[in-house]
C-alpha cells in the first residue's frame, strides 16, 4: 500500500482544519434568509446532440418556448468529428449562452498524469477553446471528481488534468467553473478547492451537481447524514446544503457556487410511487424554489434536456449507457420521432416564466410540512405552496377571503385556473402558483399549517380535491370540478347519508356498508360505509384518534398513492366535535370482483388445483406480487383477511385486485421488515392448508431473495393458535 501523497495530506489537513475552525456548522442554515435576487441566468439545462439532426431543431424550439437561453454542453477528445460538433456549432450561431463542460475520457483520466495522457488532453483543449473559447459564457473542468469509478481521476491525475486547461483558460481570458463534485459531499469540497488555492488555481464559480433526490423530497432532511434519527437534529435539508457550500467556497476565495446539473431518475422515484413523471415533475419545481430561497446559488439548472431516465424529454426505452450521464452527458439515443416531452418540462418553463428576476422576500409559514415562499418583480408579486408528499392543506386557513378573491391562480405547470374552482381546492404536493399586482401585500394567517391527520393521493386520477364544510360538517370531495363536487353532493351530502336496515345493508355489524347510485353516471355505484356500534373500550381509546371515516380515506390514499391498487375514494365526512364517534362516512366508488381472496383460498384449501381457471401456484405468485408491492412501498395493512381482497380476473387469466376495508393501515419510510411482513400475512394464511400455505410462503420469501425455514412458521403458528383460542372462549363464542 503506497503512502499517502503530499496532496492527499494538505487535502487532509483542509478538512480538519475547516471542521476545527466550525466552518461547517451553521446555526439556523436549514431556513432561507430573504433579501436576495435570483438572477435571470438562474435555470438552465443540460444538451447533447442525437445522430438525427431534426433533434437539433426540436431542441431548440423547446429551449426558446421554455425561455432558456443558458445551457450546458458536455465535450469531450473525439467530439471535433461527432453530432456534439455540429450542436456546439449551431449553440454559438444562434447566440446560447454556453457553459462548456471539457470531459476527459475515462480511460485517459485514469492515465493521468502520464506525460502522454496529458499531452493529448493539452492539445484538445487548445483546439476547442482556440475554436469556439471566445463564443462562449464559461468553461467547466472536472466531472463528478468525487466518483472516481465513474470519472476515472485520482486526486494527483485531477490536479495534473486541472493545471493544463486551467493555464489555457486563463491564457484566453476565459471564465472557469469547477471541481464539479457531485452530490452533498462538503469534505471534497473543501479538500479540492484548498489544493487548487495552494497552487493558485482557483475557479472563478465553485460548481456542485447539488442533488436533492436521496432525500426523495427536496425539502426533507438528509436521513444519509447520520441515519434517520439523528436528521432533525442536524437539519442537513436542500437550503443547508446550498448555504454551507457556499460558505465553503467564499473560505478558499470562490465567491460564486453554481450547481449546473441535478435530477431526479425515475427509476429512484419509482421505488416507493408508481406516478414517477408526475412526482419528477412535482420535485423539480420544488427544488428550484428552494434552490431559488436559498440565496447561496447563482445558477441551478437540470441535468439533461432528453433522456429516458431523468430527461425533461423522453426518448423511448433504451439500455443505459456504460458512463453516467452525470458524469458524461454524451448523446441522444434515438430519432425524432422518439421523443415526448414530459410534464417536468412543463414545470421547468412556468418557473422561468415567475421566479427569475424576482425579490425573494422569505418563507412565510414556520410549521414543517408546509411551504409558503414569496418573490416579488416589478410586475407581480408570487407566492409559491406546496406540502409534503401525501398531505394538504386548505387555502381559506393560509390567506384572508379578499387575498384568495384578488388572487391569480397558477398550477405547477403554469397553466391559468378559474379563481372560484381554484379556491375551493385543497393545496398538495404539486406547487401551486397565487399572483397579485406588485405593490400588493399579503400575509399569511398566523395559525397557518397543514389540515392535521389527513393524507390525500395527489396522482393517478383525474381529478382535483375540495374542501367541504357545511352546518357542522367537514370533509374532503373527490371530483373533476367544483360543478362536478356540488352535482355529487346533492347525493352524498352526510345530511343525506342515512345508514339503511340490515337486510339491505351490504354489510351490517359495527359499521353499515351500503351502496347508492352514482350521480355521475347512470349505471355506477357508490359505496358508503358509516360506524353505527362503538364498543366501550374502543369510545375509550378512539376518542384520541381520527374518525373512521378519515382513517379509511387515509388509508385508501396511502395505497393509491404508493401504486396498491385500492377501491378509488370519493370523499369522506365527519361531524365536529362528535361525542359520538358514529357520525362520519367514507364513500369509494364500486369496485368490479369475480370474487375474493377468502373464496380463493378456500377453495385450494379443499384440495382444488384451480379455481375460476386460475391454477393454484399461479394464483398464489399473482397475490404474492401485489402483497410484495404493498410491502415494499411501506404500508403494513394490519387487517390482511382474505374477504378485504377483492379479485377480478381479466380475459388473459390475469388477476387484479383491490383493497377495502383499509382504516387500520400504517406507513413507514421504506420497505417493511420480515417480520412487519409476517405481521400482515399471518391473517390471509390463517385459512390456508398446511401445503398451500408452504407453497405461498415459499414464492412470497423467493422473491425477497430468502428460503423459507422452518423457523419461520413460528408467528403463522401462534396466530392459529389466538384464533383457535379466541372461538372458544372470545366475545363470540359466549355469545353462542
Amino acid at each position: 500500500m503506497a503512502a499517502p501523497s503530499k496532496e492527499h495530506w494538505q487535502f487532509g489537513r483542509a478538512i480538519l482544519a475547516s471542521l476545527l475552525r466550525g466552518r461547517w456548522f451553521l446555526r439556523g442554515g436549514h431556513l432561507p434568509p430573504s433579501g436576495h435576487s435570483v438572477g435571470d441566468a438562474f435555470v438552465g439545462v443540460g444538451v447533447a446532440a442525437a445522430d438525427d439532426p431534426a433533434v437539433d431543431d426540436f431542441t431548440f424550439a423547446l429551449l426558446r418556448s421554455a425561455g432558456i437561453s443558458r445551457v450546458r454542453l458536455d465535450f469531450s477528445p473525439g467530439d471535433e468529428s461527432k453530432p456534439a460538433k455540429r450542436l456546439l456549432e449551431r449553440l454559438c450561431a444562434e447566440q446560447f449562452q454556453i457553459t462548456l463542460h471539457l470531459v476527459q475520457a475515462r480511460d485517459e483520466a485514469r492515465r493521468m498524469p502520464s506525460k502522454e495522457a496529458g499531452e493529448a488532453w493539452r492539445k484538445f483543449v487548445v483546439e476547442t477553446l482556440d475554436r469556439v473559447g471566445s463564443r462562449v459564457e464559461m468553461i467547466e473542468l472536472g466531472t463528478t471528481v468525487n466518483r472516481k469509478r465513474w470519472a476515472g481521476h485520482s486526486i494527483a491525475g485531477f490536479l495534473a488534468m486541472w493545471e493544463i486547461a486551467w493555464k489555457e483558460v486563463r491564457a484566453r481570458g476565459l471564465k472557469l467553473a469547477g471541481p464539479n463534485v457531485t452530490d452533498f459531499e462538503p469534505p471534497w469540497n473543501v479538500g479540492l478547492l484548498e489544493l487548487l488555492r495552494l497552487r493558485g488555481q482557483l475557479p472563478d464559480w465553485h460548481s456542485d451537481n447539488l442533488f436533492s433526490e436521496r432525500c426523495t423530497e427536496p425539502e426533507r432532511f438528509d436521513q444519509k447524514i447520520l441515519g434517520r434519527t439523528l436528521a432533525s437534529w442536524h437539519k442537513f435539508n436542500l437550503i443547508k446544503k446550498a448555504r454551507l457550500l457556499a460558505r465553503i467556497g467564499a473560505d478558499s476565495g470562490v465567491s460564486k457556487l453554481v450547481s449546473l446539473a441535478a435530477f431526479w431518475t425515475l427509476p429512484r422515484i419509482e421505488r416507493m410511487l408508481p406516478d414517477s413523471e408526475q412526482k419528477q415533475a412535482d420535485y423539480l419545481a420544488r427544488y428550484l424554489v428552494l434552490c431559488a430561497a436559498s440565496g447561496a446559488l447563482e445558477r441551478a439548472w437540470w441535468g439533461p434536456l432528453i433522456c429516458h431516465r431523468e430527461g425533461l424529454v423522453d426518448n423511448g426505452p433504451r439500455a443505459y449507457p456504460e458512463m453516467e450521464r452525470i458524469t458524461h452527458y454524451a448523446r441522444v439515443e434515438g430519432a425524432l420521432g422518439d421523443l415526448r416531452v414530459r410534464p417536468s418540462f412543463h414545470a421547468l418553463r412556468a418557473f422561468v416564466s415567475l421566479i427569475p428576476g424576482c425579490r425573494y422576500e422569505g418563507r412565510l409559514n414556520k410549521t414543517d410540512g408546509l411551504e409558503v415562499h414569496a418573490f416579488r418583480s416589478g410586475q407581480h408579486l408570487v407566492h409559491v405552496v406546496w406540502t409534503i408528499n401525501g398531505r394538504a392543506a386548505a387555502l381559506d386557513e393560509l390567506y384572508q377571503a379578499q387575498d384568495l378573491a384578488d388572487a391569480c391562480f397558477r398550477n405547477r405547470d403554469g397553466e391559468l385556473e378559474p379563481a372560484e374552482d381554484a379556491s375551493r381546492q385543497l393545496i398538495g404536493e404539486s406547487p401551486r402558483y397565487l399572483s397579485w399586482s406588485a405593490s400588493r401585500q399579503v400575509a399569511l394567517r398566523p395559525d397557518a399549517s397543514l389540515l392535521s391527520n389527513l393524507a390525500v393521493a395527489w396522482h393517478g386520477r383525474e381529478g382535483k380535491h375540495y374542501l367541504f364544510r357545511d352546518r357542522g360538517w367537514r370533509g374532503v370531495i373527490f371530483a373533476r370540478s367544483a360543478s362536478e363536487a356540488d352535482l355529487l353532493l346533492q347525493s352524498i351530502h352526510p345530511e343525506r347519508l342515512v345508514a339503511p336496515s340490515r337486510e339491505n345493508s351490504l354489510r351490517h355489524a359495527r359499521n353499515a356498508i351500503w351502496a347508492i347510485s352514482d350521480p355521475r353516471q347512470s349505471a355506477g355505484r357508490l359505496v358508503v360505509k358509516q360506524p353505527v356500534k362503538m364498543h366501550f373500550h374502543k369510545q375509550l381509546f378512539d376518542r384520541f384518534k381520527p374518525s373512521k371515516g378519515l382513517r379509511s380515506w387515509n388509508g385508501t390514499c396511502e395505497l393509491l398513492r404508493r401504486g396498491v391498487s385500492a377501491a378509488p375514494p370519493l370523499g369522506y365526512f365527519e361531524r365536529v366535535n362528535d361525542g359520538s364517534l358514529l357520525q362520519n362516512h367514507y364513500l369509494c366508488e364500486e369496485v368490479e370482483a369475480k370474487f375474493t381472496a377468502r373464496e380463493l383460498i378456500a377453495a385450494f384449501a379443499t384440495g382444488k388445483e384451480e379455481f375460476e381457471g386460475v391454477g393454484e401456484l399461479e394464483a398464489y405468485r399473482q397475490l404474492s406480487d401485489y402483497l410484495l408491492r404493498m410491502h415494499g412501498r411501506g404500508i403494513l395493512f394490519r387487517d390482511l383477511s382474505g374477504g378485504n381482497i377483492l379479485i377480478d380476473k381479466g380475459t388473459d387469466g390475469s388477476l387484479s385486485f383491490s383493497l377495502i376495508d383499509t382504516g387500520r393501515i400504517r406507513v413507514f419510510q421504506g420497505a417493511l421488515s420480515l417480520r412487519q411482513r409476517f405481521a400482515d400475512l399471518v391473517r390471509i394464511c390463517n385459512k390456508l392448508h398446511r401445503e398451500g400455505r408452504k407453497r405461498f410462503l415459499g414464492i412470497y420469501l423467493a422473491a425477497l431473495r430468502r428460503r423459507l425455514r422452518c423457523w419461520h412458521f413460528l408467528p403463522f403458528m401462534v396466530y392459529d393458535f389466538k384464533v383457535a383460542a379466541k372461538r372458544r372462549v372470545g366475545r363470540k363464542a359466549w355469545k353462542r
